[in-house]
């Protein structure tokens, strides 16, 4: 027997508040590659650890899933590479330069000088939060 692709979705949303009954609700399946990748060959995951983009929705343990094909713009969160370091930030493009906004205060931005070795790897396009 083959395997089909992807995995058992339930046909009916799941209450958040009082039961549904469980009748035979598993008639499709779905592959997460499918809604959550849009370009196969440029995408890549990564784990999360620290939390200083919890104001993002980002949190420690979480699996990014990061599209390279993607070309940041203003505003989004990449994973960027500072000095031979990685970091997943807010990519913001001030008069001054490159800031990579943590969400807290807690937490420390990084100015992009012009004498730092800077790239950004990809553009930060989920979030799967591991509970």
């Amino acid at each position: 027997m083959i395997p089909l692709p992807g995995f058992p979705l339930l046909t009916q949303p799941v209450p958040a508040g009082l039961p549904l009954p469980a009748a035979r609700f598993v008639n499709d399946r779905l592959s997460l590659d499918a809604h959550l990748i849009e370009h196969h060959e440029a995408t890549f995951f990564a784990r999360v650890t620290g939390d200083s983009m919890t104001g993002f929705g980002i949190h420690d343990g979480d699996l990014l899933v990061v599209d390279r094909a993607l070309i940041p713009a203003d505003r989004s969160v990449v994973i960027a590479v500072v000095d031979g370091e990685f970091t997943v930030k807010q990519l913001c493009h001030l008069p001054e330069g490159i800031l990579l906004r943590a969400s807290g205060e807690d937490h420390g931005d990084i100015l992009v000088g012009a004498d730092q070795d800077f790239a950004v790897w990809g553009v930060v396009r989920w979030a799967i939060h591991c509970v």
